[in-house]
């Protein structure tokens, strides 16, 4: 039981995987960029979060579903995990609005085409 959350996050970041790949949305379109921007992302809220621990903003809360493992100090090791997946499910959705932007550019574009062709008749 003490692994739950970890295995919910992990199976979390599989799906977010199986829609890039379909889509190539994110790294499976530019795989170096794509790791330089979660990598990014992921110590940018691993130390904002040891800033708000060092602050006494967050703590560690206590629940059986965890594993108990800690990479510091109230900083369980599910949390760099949570992370990675919130940068990574941002990502994805940026290129999903991105391509859906370029989709409904293009439909946009060919009915103009057709409506100006139908008038020229």
């Amino acid at each position: 039981m003490g692994a739950l959350y970890l295995l919910c996050l992990l199976a979390s970041i599989g799906c977010m995987m199986l829609l890039d790949h379909r889509f190539r949305l994110f790294f499976f379109a530019a795989p170096w960029r794509a790791a330089l921007v979660l990598g990014t992302g992921l110590v940018f809220f691993l130390v904002w979060d040891l800033f708000g621990i060092g602050l006494d903003i967050f703590y560690r809360g206590e629940t059986r579903f965890m594993l108990g493992v800690e990479l510091a100090p109230h900083l369980p090791l599910e949390e760099a995990f949570f992370l990675a997946f919130l940068c990574y499910l941002t990502m994805v959705l940026f290129g999903l609005i991105r391509v859906l932007a370029v989709h409904l550019a293009g439909r946009s574009r060919s009915g103009r085409l057709r409506r100006s062709s139908e008038v020229q008749r």
